[in-house]
This record gives structure tokens, sequence and C-alpha cells, in this order.
């Protein structure tokens, strides 16, 4: 190296312990001795700690805190070889000064002295505090969605509703649900885990928001609403006095308004702010869907109830001293109507004849029941012509081809009169499984009546058959369902077929019309098992061995007896 280099190196390293660099850093930092007296400090460390000064102590000037962890980190002088290498030091501290929160980084000399670098942690502290903040209330709005949607009924929606809400928006929560019957509005307040759900009419014009949030207007800030205005049914029993700060946010259902959030703060605690209030719209928003689904998931529901009981096979019973009973089972054991179906119409007037009809639509589920209503309402209007079957299989076969759809069905047609000790039947099928004929001996015959089906011809053709049935003898009525069930041998795939479901009945000798279908369900549905199968019914009509006649409603009816 020249004697220039030399020089020129010795007068950097003089520039550099006269002003070193970090005295331009953005940085504040201060170097104190062990006694705690401030050294020398850079330009950003003045202003943060105007008092400071070379010679002053640091209790002088900079916070105690910091103050503190210089005299606990500053000890006896150590030897050189002892000294820290540049850039190693303690765990750094965190404290506030003016409204800032600093991070304290030492670094000892080795000496003695330590040099604390500041930096503001102010903006990362807040950063991070607001992503905790989302992280939980996004925690919140899924276990929100999770819990509200696991429910579909209406009122446990709206109980958990307000007992989320008041867990984690407030310290109390009203849901107030649209006004329903005379203007009431079902109203639950949760608070601490406990809900209480009331019936009240109230006029929502009292409460600030209220109205507008019930007809789903934009909420109104916090800051309007007064708390010592609200009502006494609004503040939960036991809240502790009036509350502190109201938020009301409307929730917002499918195409209409599905109530209103009501959160309560108690006093002396800070009020709702801004993103407190968009929280809670973020969370009446989804309250507001799982209400509207439980709510249209129950009117659903309850449609379809009423729809079902009317296509669902009426219960048999005894008519005209005539012995009636009918069993029915769906191709799906989850769903409660089908293809099939069955009735009997007493008759109206004296003269006039028994009408059981039973059918089988072609398909399954819920197409083909929505026909079978069709059908029994037409047949249900065609009752004044029932002595007349092919005009009834006539005008029936009009109104299915005249029907959007394509199916057709097959039915079975049965007039049925008690004459003396004996039943008298006129049967007519209609491209239907012929009748069989239980008698006294045991023995099955089958009726001689045939024709077309129905929906799929422009003219359909029929021929009828009259069967008499004395004392403890049963006709059976009955769909394809029943002998083309496939269900044992090896292969489990051999057919019920008609001989089997003749035996079934040669040995049902003398029971009831109940217990006769009873017997012919349990066979087949145990020759099926658990495997695929059609709509199966079945009709059983006996002629009871003893009757007796009683007058009801100014008729001669004979009831059975056992």
């Amino acid at each position: 190296m020249t004697v220039f280099e030399d020089e020129s190196s010795r007068s950097r390293e003089t520039a550099d312990a006269e002003n070193p660099w970090w005295r331009g850093s953005p940085h504040p930092a201060v170097v104190a001795d062990r006694q705690g007296g401030v050294v020398e400090f850079n330009d950003a460390a003045a202003d943060l700690f105007p008092s400071l000064g070379v010679g002053r102590g640091l209790d002088e000037a900079v916070p105690r805190w910091l103050a503190d962890a210089h005299r606990r980190l500053a000890g006896p002088v150590r030897p050189p070889a002892a000294a820290a290498p540049a850039g190693a030091g303690a765990v750094p501290l965190r404290g506030r000064h003016d409204g800032r929160l600093l991070r304290a980084h030492p670094t000892e000399s080795g000496h003695g002295d330590v040099a604390w670098w500041l930096v503001d942690d102010s903006d990362l502290t807040a950063a991070q505090d607001a992503l905790r903040t989302e992280r939980e209330r996004h925690a919140i709005l899924a276990e929100a969605s999770t819990q509200l949607l696991a429910s579909l009924n209406p009122d446990r929606c709206l109980e958990k509703a307000a007992l989320l809400a008041a867990e984690h928006l407030g310290d109390a929560a009203l849901v107030i649900s649209p006004p329903g019957v005379r203007n009431r509005f079902t109203v639950v307040t949760a608070m601490a885990g406990g809900f209480e759900r009331t019936q009240l009419a109230l006029d929502p014009a009292v409460v600030p928001g209220l109205a507008e949030a019930l007809q789903g207007f934009p909420p109104v800030p916090a800051r309007w609403i007064d708390p010592a205005e609200l009502p006494s049914w609004a503040v939960p029993e036991g809240f502790g006095g009036i509350p502190g700060s109201v938020a009301i946010t409307p929730l917002p259902g499918h195409g209409v308004p599905a109530g209103a959030l009501v959160l309560l703060r108690r006093g002396g605690q800070r009020a709702f702010d801004t993103s407190e209030e968009q929280f809670a719209r973020l969370f009446a928003a989804r309250a507001g869907a799982a209400l509207s689904a439980a709510r249209l998931y129950a009117e659903q529901a309850r449609v379809t109830r009423a729809l079902i009981a009317e296509l669902l096979p009426p219960r048999l019973h005894h008519v005209d001293g005539v012995d009636f009973a009918g069993g029915y089972r769906t191709s799906r054991d989850t769903e409660r109507i089908g293809g099939d179906f069955y009735d009997v119409h007493p008759a109206t007037d004296d003269g006039r004849d028994t009408l059981a009809v039973l059918g089988d639509v072609c398909g399954k589920g819920l197409d083909a029941a929505v026909l079978t209503g069709r059908i029994r309402s037409t047949v249900q209007a065609l009752l004044p012509l029932s002595g007349d079957h092919q005009d009834v299989l006539r005008l029936l076969n009009g109104a299915l081809l005249t029907a959007r759809h394509t199916r057709f069905a097959t039915l079975v047609l049965a007039s049925v009169r008690r004459t003396g000790g004996l039943v008298r039947l006129r049967l007519t099928s209609a491209g239907h499984p012929r009748p069989l004929v239980l008698r006294a001996t045991g023995e099955v015959e089958e009726a001689d009546t045939g024709g077309t089906l129905v929906g799929a011809l422009p003219v359909v053709t029929s021929r009828s058959a009259t069967v008499d049935l004395s004392p403890g003898e049963t006709c059976l009525l009955y769909t394809d369902g029943i002998t083309e069930a496939r269900g044992g041998g090896p292969l489990g795939a051999a057919l019920f077929g008609e001989e089997r479901l003749r035996s079934a009945l040669s040995e049902c000798v003398g029971l009831p019309a109940e217990a006769v279908v009873e017997r012919v369900q349990m066979i087949a549905g145990g020759w099926v098992g658990d495997g695929p199968h059609d709509d199966m019914a079945v009709v059983a009509i006996t002629a009871p061995h003893t009757t007796h006649l009683s007058a009801v409603n100014g008729r001669t009816r004979g009831r059975y007896t056992a």
C-alpha cells in the first residue's frame, strides 16, 4: 500500500469517528453511559425527545420505561474481550411515548455504554391489530353461518341469531321478526347465553331507525340513537340500567326483509364505532339469509304437507255392510306418494253402488303422483255416471288425452253392493291385472274382465264381469308392482308372479279384509327385501261373516262386527 493510500484511509477513519454514519439514520438513536447519562444522540432522537442533551440523565429526557430498561441493562465495566459485537444486544422491548408505540433495541459496548435504537411500531401494530380483528370477525361469521344454517326451523334460527349476536356483537341483542297476525311482532331477546321469546304489539316508530330497518332500509348511525329513549320492552330485564350505545340494522332476506337486529352495549363502555356497525351489517346479512331460507322452507313444507295429504291413499273401512282394506308401498321408502293409487267412494244415494278404484300410472315418484291426483279428481267428478263403467272410462280417457303430459294409466273399477247375505261386484279392468276372487273353499279365481289402458289411445274398450261374494269371501285388486316384484331365487331376481300371489291369497280364507291385505303385503315385501321394486298397491273387498243393520243419517247401512 502506498503512502497516499495509507493517509487516505486514516483520513476516512477520522471523519467517521467525528461524524458516525448513524447520525443520519431516520430511526432515533441514543447512547447513554452506565450511570444513565446521555453520551450522544442523532437528530431523529432529538426530534422525538426534545429534552435530550449530552450529559443529561435519561430520566430527564426519555420515558420512564426506557430509562428503567437502561438501568437494568447497564452494569459494571467489563473487559474489552467481553464487549458485544456490533448488532448484538438484549431482547427488544416496547413502550409508548406521545401516542406512539416504540420498539427499543439495545446494543452494549462492553464498557457500560448502551446504544438504544428506536423504531416506531405504531402503524405496524395497528395493522396487526386490524388483521387480528378481521380474522376474528371472519371466524365469527363462519361460525354464524354454520350454526344458523344447521336448522331450517324458523324459531330455532331466530333464537340462534339473537344468541350469537349477544355473544359476539354486544352485551345484549334483540331479533325482531316482521309483523305477523294482528300486527304482532315476534321478539327474541338474548343476553349472557339465555334468551326470551315474546309476542308484542309494538310501534316500531318509537325506536329511531327500527321502522326503517324492518322495511329493509339502510341502518341509521348508532350515534343518532339516544339510548335513553328506548321503550321498556327493548331493554332486557337484568341488563343493568340504560344502555350506553345502541345499534340497529336490518336483516335482509330473499326479496323481502327478514326482520331487524338491535344491539345494546352497557353504559361506561365505548359506543359502537363505524367498523363495528359495518361488521353488524355483515352478520345481519348472514342471519337474514338463514332466517329467510328457514321461513321459505317452512312454507314449502306446509304446502307440501297439504298437497301430500290430498294425494295419500285413504284409510279404508266398512262401507254399506262391506269390508274394505287397502295397502300401499312406494318404490322408494323415503317417499310417501307414487304412481299407484286407490279410492273407495261410498254411495251417496239409495240405489247406487259403492265405487272402488285401483290404478297404476306409468312411471313413479312425484310426477306420477301428480297424475294420480288428476285421475282421482276426475273419477270423483264422474261419480254420478259410475253406474256405467264404460262411460266413466271413456270420459277419463278423453281427459287424459287432452292433458299436456304423455303418461297413461291402467285401472280397475269395482261397483260394490250388498244384497242380503251376498256382496255383488261389477268389475271392469282397463289394461289392468284381473282381480282375484278367494272362495270359501280356498280356491282362487280370476275375474273375467279386461280392456285397454286409458290415456294412450283415442278409444278405450273394456268388458265387465259380475262376481258374487259369500260371507268370508274376498275379491283382491292389486297392481303389477306385486306380481312383478323381483327377489328370492339364487340370484335374487325372480319374479314374485301371479302363482305366488294366488298361493298367498289362498291362505287367507275367512280372514277380514285388513288381514288379507297385511298378509299379501308381508309376503310380497319379504320377497323383494331391500331390493328395488315398483310401487305396490292392493285393495281387499270382503263379504263379512255377520252384520247388523243400523240407521245412519236416515239410510240403512250394514256394519261389520267381528
